[in-house]
């Protein structure tokens, strides 16, 4: 469309701020409501796959990425001692890197610059109040009292989100799946240049992820009872009770763990949003809509395409309505894709019991899915 939207997003995370990005280097006016009080990420480090790159390249910050983080290219597959047997060259989504590890703090960082480079305002500490659509726009109040009218109201605001909330209720709370993250950052071992994933029949997965020339992060998911948290006095001895199956890098990466302060523990959880992702002129996307397990590395590349498709909707259609539906047409069956994957994936890897869908879709495997993701979003 030709006029400039007045639009407000609801969070300043990976999905956020790539959208404030793009729609601000549109020429419409961006806010940005993030709830935190800066743009510091927590956790370790997350993969960016080349169809996140792509959305990287699109918004004008690849090089910065690759700057800040690990550009890989081969999957290493290795028993349990790290003994390689398999290494799977990793395709590229046109002329987009195949992979970059990057710490998340990083990312942030440099999105956040592009967004507010680009023209976008970022308010801190702030949250939606109320807000009313009445066809024609959102009236919005957000929590430092502020009032503003808005033609377009996108809620990236997480797995938690209360955007959610105030549209559908308690109908897509996050569904846990029984299993947990557990990661942790440490100095890169040399022979680390890409994913090494090392696996002990069902029993247990580890992987070891290059982020920075300097950094890696050991990763491992394991079922946990739903009120489990780690000992905060002893998370780094309970990680590696878990690991013992593990020798060889696995082994070597345990040892530099020596205290529980940086063990990152997170429950994965699933959202599906199974009516439809905008209700008037709101809309929710990434993780708030259809958050998955991170079983094929796509959980924020999800986001950031979702992000682009909407600026190219509303570049393409004649009004937001419009927009909103042509976008989510688009997104949907891919986003759904993903998630399916990437539970049929989570059942594999632990021994849990398959669908008929599912073995429908494992019979394609990690690699295939990854050829499948480098397609046009």
């Amino acid at each position: 469309m030709a006029t400039p939207l007045r639009v407000l997003i609801h969070g300043g995370g990976i999905g956020g701020l790539t959208l404030a990005t793009a729609l601000a280097r549109r020429g419409h006016a961006v806010e940005v409501a993030e709830l935190r009080s800066a743009l510091e990420a927590l956790g370790v480090g997350i993969i960016q796959p080349s169809n996140a790159l792509h959305v990287m390249r699109e918004i004008g910050v690849l090089d910065e990425c690759l700057a800040a983080g690990f550009e890989w290219e081969v999957l290493t597959i290795a028993d349990p001692a790290g003994n390689a047997l398999a290494r799977i060259p990793q395709p590229r989504m046109g002329d987009a890197p195949s992979n970059n590890g990057i710490p998340r703090p990083a990312l942030s960082r440099v999105l956040g610059d592009a967004a507010t480079a680009a023209g976008a305002t970022v308010r801190f500490s702030t949250t939606i109040s109320d807000l009313t659509d009445d066809g024609d726009g959102v009236d919005v109040t957000l929590s430092d009292g502020t009032t503003g009218r808005y033609d377009l109201v996108v809620g990236f605001d997480g797995i938690g989100s209360p955007l959610r909330g105030r549209l559908y209720g308690d109908r897509y709370e996050p569904r846990y799946t029984g299993f947990a993250n557990w990661r942790v950052t440490m100095p890169r071992l040399p022979e680390v240049r890409g994913v090494v994933m090392s696996t002990a029949g069902q029993a247990a997965k580890a992987l070891l992820t290059p982020i920075t020339d300097e950094l890696m992060y050991l990763g491992t998911v394991f079922a946990e009872h739903a009120d489990f948290r780690p000992d905060p006095e002893r998370a780094h001895e309970q990680l590696a009770e878990r690991l013992t199956m593990f020798s060889g890098p696995i082994a070597e990466a345990l040892v530099m763990v020596t205290g529980p302060e940086d063990v990152v523990y997170s429950r994965v959880s699933e959202v599906t949003v199974e009516e439809p992702w905008h209700v008037g002129r709101i809309v929710l996307a990434g993780d708030a809509a259809h958050a998955s397990t991170p079983h094929i590395a796509q959980g924020a590349a999800m986001a950031v395409e979702d992000a682009i498709v909407l600026a190219e909707s509303l570049d393409a259609e004649a009004d937001v309505p419009a927009a909103l539906a042509a976008w989510e047409a688009r997104r949907r069956p891919r986003a759904m894709w993903v998630q399916a994957m990437s539970r049929a994936v989570l059942r594999q890897e632990t021994g849990s019991p398959t669908t008929p869908e599912e073995d429908e879709l494992l019979k394609i495997g990690i690699p295939g899915a990854a050829h499948v993701l480098v397609k046009p979003y």
